[in-house]
């Protein structure tokens, strides 16, 4: 049986902060499984890495013996979570939540057991609250300690609306934890406030107060902003094996390493030899090849995983061209097209203005010949792979 020490270190493992450490020391010490809650508003059908930060400290609580806890916030998601926002978000519909939940366990069930996981909605009790229930919940806390958070105050000394609802968001989220009796929760950095909350309510209702777990955000491919779809800079767990792979791939030398530590499954040992293996003279794309590897097998099988490196090699490593790439016909006119539209009709490059950016970086090539001349013209007849940069091709055929 494993020690509490040995948890201990597993559960500290890419944690941002603990709170409070000894608390969860004793509740470790009963040797009880322990009730872990992670909530998640079902505002956007697709999970990517960003929210596998999470969901990969669930699984290791799991294999410790502990009960997870799945919140799907249906409820708070007719709110709209206002963390971080600058202005007030707008609620989804019943009917959106609905279709957003049932893709959210459809897709976390690639990380976490689902026979060792409870899924639970808290509008099952949050739809039972009377009106007068509601107001004895929001007179546990004051305007003036809900203005402490650091968006509500960014908001209001900008004197940018905050609508009353908003103020219930972090109060019904606290109020899971006591319909819950959770022992710990997890969530991201950006979630503390909320999360403390739920110590408050519970120790408010007369109740154990939870232990708080927070994660690092995990910036997105850019490294800069924290992953998110509506930025583009993500990774989704349902991208193609080659798609996964080939994000990993574009991310920065020194980004690779927070990835490795924020996802990876290998041990602190193995992470330890690949630094060492850096600095005495290896080439970080072979690390960072083994650890896209390791993510696309998690995500769709071993085999997925070799096939999708041996494709980025035959790509990349030996020059060849990808056998599924598009094919795309464009009606050029009688005179011709400009080569930058040709490049941005196909999709290659997001504007003409990019197009002529990547050719004079030496970056469009045309059936494997580099194109230096900006004003080429592309006239009917032609057949030829147009690629652009290292990950996008297309069969083009000009009329």
């Amino acid at each position: 049986m494993i020690s509490v020490k040995e948890s201990l270190a597993i559960i500290r493992r890419g944690a941002q902060e603990i709170l409070v450490e000894s608390e969860l020391i004793e509740k470790l010490e009963t040797g009880r499984p322990l009730r872990i809650k992670a909530g998640f508003d079902p505002t956007a059908p697709d999970l990517h890495l960003g929210h596998t930060v999470l969901l990969n400290k669930l699984k290791q609580f799991q294999d410790l013996g502990h009960e997870i806890l799945f919140l799907i916030g249906d409820f708070t998601g007719m709110i709209g979570d206002p963390t971080g926002k600058n202005v007030t978000r707008k609620p989804l519909t019943t009917e959106q939540v609905q279709e957003n939940a049932k893709s959210y366990q459809e897709q976390v069930f690639k990380i976490l057991d689902p026979e060792k996981t409870t899924v639970v909605f808290n509008s099952h009790w949050m739809n039972k609250l009377s009106s007068a229930d509601m107001i004895r919940l929001a007179s546990n806390h004051t305007v003036a300690r809900m203005l402490e958070r650091d968006d509500f105050d960014k908001r209001y000394k900008s004197g940018q609306s905050i609508a009353i609802h908003e103020f219930l968001y972090p109060l019904i989220q606290g109020y899971d934890s006591v319909e819950l009796n959770a022992d710990v929760e997890l969530g991201g950095t950006d979630q503390k406030f909320n999360l403390l909350m739920g110590r408050e309510l519970q120790k408010a209702y007369g109740k154990p107060q939870q232990s708080i777990l927070t994660m690092p955000i995990l910036e997105g491919l850019d490294g800069v902003q924290k992953m998110s779809k509506s930025l583009g800079n993500y990774i989704g767990i349902n991208d193609s094996p080659k798609d996964i792979f080939g994000k990993i791939m574009s991310i920065s030398d020194d980004l690779m390493w927070r990835y490795i530590d924020l996802l990876s499954f290998k041990s602190i040992e193995d992470i330890q030899q690949w630094h060492d293996e850096v600095t005495a003279g290896r080439n970080p794309i072979e690390i960072k090849k083994d650890f896209a590897q390791e993510i696309v097998a998690r995500f769709h099988s071993t085999e997925g995983g070799q096939q999708a490196r041996d494709g980025f090699d035959n790509q990349f490593k030996k020059g060849e061209i990808p056998n599924d790439i598009e094919e795309i016909t464009l009606d050029v006119g009688v005179e011709g097209m400009p080569i930058a539209n040709v490049l941005k009709d196909a999709g290659l490059t997001a504007s003409t203005s990019e197009a002529l950016r990547m050719i004079q970086q030496g970056a469009v090539k045309i059936d494997g010949e580099k194109v230096q001349d900006k004003s080429l013209v592309i006239t009917g007849g032609l057949e030829a792979v147009f690629q652009v940069g290292k990950r996008k091709f297309a069969r083009i055929t000009s009329k």
